[in-house]
């Protein structure tokens, strides 16, 4: 299911924007401003959809503008240089990581910058409202605005709606000497995150149909039309624990010792229930008093369906700390709920985990596509993520749930923040696990769906067409990162221009939701009761937490050492015995499973949908030998979590 940031960039992913994302990362000082003499520019301020032709004139003086002015700190350059040389196993820093409270010191803001940027935005004539060790938050007219950063804001035409934006990118006084990272708000588009679950919402009960198979291929539909020339099994009923331990290498390995931090919006009300009974139901091991922890805000904001849709977040969180401790039975959890889908309070959840140091792996099932992803955003996102790992922090993105966005979005990208350099990546793949938790084999998950025909005799316009697959493609934004050369094709990293871009995924796990996960959540039912009741779900929101949980059995394989930023780790690997190369035809013929859904989502009632899924059809992404841009390097194979136990 991956979550997305709220529609308003409801998290979703990634822009066609200039490559100044890349320049703000790595904390390249502001231009001097031409033609605005005493002036630094603040790149990527004025969005790509600012244009011209959509300009509808100026932006009333008196209305309200709410921004956050973010910090560059003492030494923005060196903060990413040391946090490339902290995660590269080939540096002599390699490991060598900070406290919580050194990296604040060495790389943060200090209290003279603040203090600057306080008096700036005040005698503009902006009110602030809050200060934290990463930015100025204000409020004030357009006019006060438009003083304080240099520029004109207009309304701009941006699809049916009308938004304001910097007529020219915004700018800061040359005085405070490179203070300032960005600022975001200035433009009033929506920015927010979805999550990538497919989730239905848990205000209402939504259950699976069988036939199942309980493992791949133990229950072939023999009275159902073939597919490919043979008959399909029928989807399996979920997998649990044990089956997904085994299709990753876990051995003895359990997480034990090792902090797991989960990053959602909203929070369940019945998370500490629904997943003891979870664990109790399926194998796992029962959790152990504070072994599930929640960090939340005091209040919520745009919890409507029209907007966040709050109660549908419910299920990623439960799908989260389920699959986590599936995977890594000892592992501590702690949730973290963002006060809505936007991206500045999601921006807000990740900084507590950094500022507090509350674990050393992260996962996030968000994201929203890269079109909606601003450089302005993207650099006090990349700065968060360059704090992390220079504490030993790794965040795990999940890459999305639409392919390469051409259905969803007529525009072949990818999504963020799975498309930031300082994040890995995780893919999706379609998972057979045989009898006896037997591994057989992966594809790349990528669906397409068709219907039984009303004779029941074949299947209607067979293979039918695309419903979902993990996201994933190269970047129009990202420069390529040093990790990715020499093993990502140039005919990937090379697709937008010759520099190279930064390519999607870097790792990938199951995700497909016709070889899906069994979760266990209280729902709504139709008489208005509450009841816990399971059912099958997959997307990239499963894989993600799935391939943080993998990390931690590495983490303790390691001797509780972090793992810390893992992709030069991860690619340092790549085409060794670590990884399950997946490829979408592991068997040498198309595979499908045959699928049986209530129409109601409840029960028989309302008759059944009996559809076939076939696996391993990504839209135009294909999961080849060797790295692809659907799995990535591939999926943990047994002998991934070993080795890094000589490290």
């Amino acid at each position: 299911m991956r979550s997305n940031r709220a529609n308003l960039r409801t998290v979703s992913l990634a822009a066609t924007l200039p490559m100044v994302a890349g320049a703000l990362a790595l904390g390249i000082p502001a231009a001097h401003a031409a033609g605005n003499p005493g002036r630094d520019t603040l790149a990527g301020t004025k969005p790509a959809w600012a244009t011209a032709k959509a300009d509808k004139g100026a932006a009333s003086d008196s209305a309200l503008v709410n921004a956050r002015v973010y910090f560059a700190g003492r030494d923005a350059s060196g903060l990413a240089a040391y946090a490339k040389a902290v995660s590269d196993p080939s540096s002599p820093s390699y490991g060598k990581y900070l406290s919580a409270k050194q990296a604040q010191v060495r790389y943060g803001a200090t209290k003279a910058q603040v203090a600057a940027v306080k008096s700036w935005l005040k005698s503009a004539g902006l009110q602030i409202t809050g200060v934290t060790q990463h930015y100025v938050s204000v409020t004030g007219d357009v006019a006060a605005a438009e003083k304080a950063f240099g520029t004109q804001l207009h309304n701009y035409a941006k699809g049916s709606r009308t938004y304001r934006a910097p007529s020219k990118t915004a700018s800061a006084p040359e005085s405070l000497k490179g203070a300032v990272l960005t600022v975001t708000g200035l433009d009033n588009a929506p920015h927010k995150a979805n999550h990538d679950d497919q989730l239905p919402g848990p205000g209402k009960v939504f259950k699976n149909s069988g036939p199942f198979s309980s493992y791949y291929g133990s229950n072939i539909a023999s009275t159902l039309p073939d597919a490919y020339g043979q008959k399909i099994p029928y989807a399996v009923k979920g997998y649990t624990g044990k089956q997904l331990r085994a299709a990753y290498g876990a051995g003895t390995y359990t997480g034990k010792g090792v902090r797991v931090a989960i990053t959602d919006a909203y929070a369940s009300p019945t998370i500490a229930f629904d997943s003891q009974t979870y664990a109790k139901k399926n194998g796992d091991a029962a959790w152990k008093t504070g072994q599930l922890k929640q960090v939340l805000p005091k209040n919520y904001t745009h919890t409507g369906a029209d907007e966040c849709d709050a109660s549908g977040w419910y299920g990623e969180e439960t799908l989260d700390v389920q699959a986590v401790h599936a995977v890594a039975p000892n592992a501590n959890v702690t949730y973290v709920g963002a006060a809505s889908c936007m991206d500045d309070d999601l921006l807000d959840s990740l900084s507590k985990v950094v500022d507090n140091h509350l674990a050393d792996i992260v996962s996030n099932s968000w994201g929203d596509i890269e079109a909606n992803q601003t450089p302005d955003l993207a650099a006090a996102y990349d700065q968060v993520f360059q704090f992390g790992a220079v504490e030993g922090i790794g965040f795990y993105f999940s890459s999305g749930d639409n392919g390469d966005e051409v259905a969803h979005t007529k525009t072949k990208q990818v999504d963020t923040p799975a498309n930031s350099a300082w994040v890995t990546a995780v893919g999706g793949t379609s998972l057979a696990v045989g009898k006896g938790d037997t591994y057989l084999w992966e594809t790349g998950w990528g669906t397409e769906k068709a219907t039984l025909s009303a004779d029941g005799k074949s299947w209607t316009g067979f293979p039918g067409a695309f419903t979902s697959g993990a996201g994933g493609g190269t970047s129009k934004t990202v420069a390529e990162p040093f990790y990715q050369k020499g093993v990502v094709p140039d005919s990937l990293a090379k697709a937008n221009n010759a520099a190279g871009n930064r390519v999607v995924p870097d790792i990938a796990a199951i995700a497909d939701p016709n070889t899906g996960f069994l979760v266990g959540q209280t729902q709504t039912f139709p008489d208005g009761s509450e009841q816990y009741s399971e059912y099958r779900i997959g997307g990239t929101s499963l894989a993600a937490p799935v391939i943080a949980a993998v990390q931690a059995l590495a983490q303790e394989a390691r001797g509780g050492k972090a793992l810390g930023f893992a992709n030069p780790a991860i690619y340092a690997k790549a085409g060794s015995k670590a990884y399950h190369d997946v490829v979408d035809k592991p068997t040498g013929t198309d595979l499908a499973v045959a699928r049986v859904d209530f129409a109601n989502g409840l029960d028989a009632t309302g008759g059944l949908l009996y559809s076939v899924r076939s696996l391993g059809k990504d839209s135009s992404l294909s999961a080849v030998k060797g790295y692809d841009d659907v799995t990535g390097v591939g999926s943990p194979a047994n002998g991934y979590v070993q080795s890094y136990k000589k490290h």
